[in-house]
């Protein structure tokens, strides 16, 4: 007789079979969902900072006066150190002035020969107005008398400004620093030869302290600005302008801004800007190379959005990804328009409040839900600097 139990194993191995492919089936479901992408975002916040803007410029010196001759000699001594500082009104030069001498006291000489000839001529005058008043001599004669003691006055006066000429030509035999600074170097030695008015400077002298800090921007900036103070976003304001050296190194002291040019090169479509910076230790020389930071403008509950948020299309469209209420990627369009530090400052498409994904960028599109890895507040740089924005 057969046993009954074999006949049980077919049913009980079909529902271990079953049981086995339900499972494989949900762990190929459960592998087939995938993750949420994780991005990191910054929540937008209003602040309050100083529209800056990073220019190129030159340094030239405060004062600048070239030394020339005023008479013509011989060079007899050269009295300063090529790259010293002088004094105003130092002597720099000495000229041999022995004809300069002579005609000095040729001049004084005619002036005390005008003058005994006019002491003469006022007695004679003196003496015929009296005889003519009992006339003793005719009334012609006693007029001749007065127009020739005034026209010895008048010798006495034009010599006296001859001697005084003959003077001022001996002084600039002396050859003085119009003002104080540091001089170059001589174009001269002792023993030349110099003539008045040669086109030749004998030494230049430059006042470095305080110096000049020469910037060009562009005259479309300057129209923005306009703008944005006409239209109330920003309020003028007069900040410090920040010196940067040649090698990126921030200058000790800061600048003021002097005066704006009221012309527009047209070869440029710029316009000059000049700054007064101190320089006490002449660090900053004519001729060199800095950068500028300079502020002209507040504005008030601005947005700075980070630049790695920000994406550029090929016709120059700016957009960032953010995120909604349920964390739902959302491409926006935005506009943005000068840097400030590792930030763009935001015009329009944002506000405060916004979450905008600032990392993982190419692992979410619009529409996909995300999930938030860290969270921080944006922040301004506490130096801005500003550069050119997209269009």
């Amino acid at each position: 007789m057969k046993h009954p139990l074999p006949a049980l194993r077919w049913p009980v191995f079909s529902f271990f079979a079953a049981a086995l492919l339900g499972a494989c089936s949900g762990e190929k479901q459960v592998q087939a969902t995938p993750p949420p992408p994780e991005v990191k975002v910054v929540s937008l916040e209003a602040r309050t900072i100083s529209l800056t803007r990073e220019l190129p410029g030159r340094i030239s010196p405060f004062v600048v006066a070239e030394v020339r001759p005023q008479v013509g000699g011989i060079v007899k001594s050269v009295n300063f150190t090529e790259g010293g500082l002088v004094k105003a009104g130092q002597p720099l030069y000495v000229l041999d002035d022995d004809t300069l001498r002579a005609d000095a006291g040729a001049a004084r000489a005619q002036v005390a020969k005008a003058e005994a000839t006019a002491a003469a001529a006022r007695l004679t005058a003196q003496r015929t107005s009296e005889l003519a008043r009992i006339e003793a001599v005719s009334k012609q004669e006693a007029e001749n008398a007065i127009a020739a003691q005034r026209q010895a006055e008048a010798d006495v006066a034009a010599t006296k400004a001859a001697l005084a000429r003959a003077q001022v030509l001996l002084a600039h035999a002396r050859i003085e620093s119009p003002i104080t600074g540091r001089i170059g170097k001589s174009t001269v030695t002792r023993g030349a030869l110099v003539t008045a008015n040669q086109p030749q400077a004998l030494a230049t002298v430059q006042q470095l302290d305080p110096i000049y800090l020469d910037l060009t921007q562009s005259s479309s900036e300057l129209l923005a600005l306009r703008r944005q103070l006409a239209s109330g976003k920003a309020r003028e304001a007069d900040l410090p302008v920040k010196v940067f050296l040649e090698d990126g190194t921030a200058y000790e002291h800061a600048g003021k801004l002097k005066f704006a040019d009221a012309t527009v090169d047209p070869a440029t479509g710029s316009y000059l800007l000049r700054v007064v910076v101190p320089n006490p230790r002449n660090v900053l020389l004519p001729g060199m190379f800095v950068r500028a930071e300079l502020g002209s403008a507040v504005r008030e509950n601005a947005l700075l959005v980070p630049q790695p948020a920000v994406a550029r299309d090929p016709k120059g469209n700016t957009s960032v990804m953010l995120l909604d209420a349920q964390n739902k990627v959302v491409a926006r369009p935005v506009r943005v328009s000068s840097a400030h530090g590792d930030a763009w400052l935001v015009e329009e498409g944002l506000a405060a409040g916004d979450r905008v994904i600032v990392e993982g960028l190419q692992k979410v599109k619009p529409g996909v839900v995300a999930r938030v890895a860290n969270e921080a507040p944006a922040r301004a740089a506490a130096a801005p600097a500003s550069a050119a924005a997209p269009k």
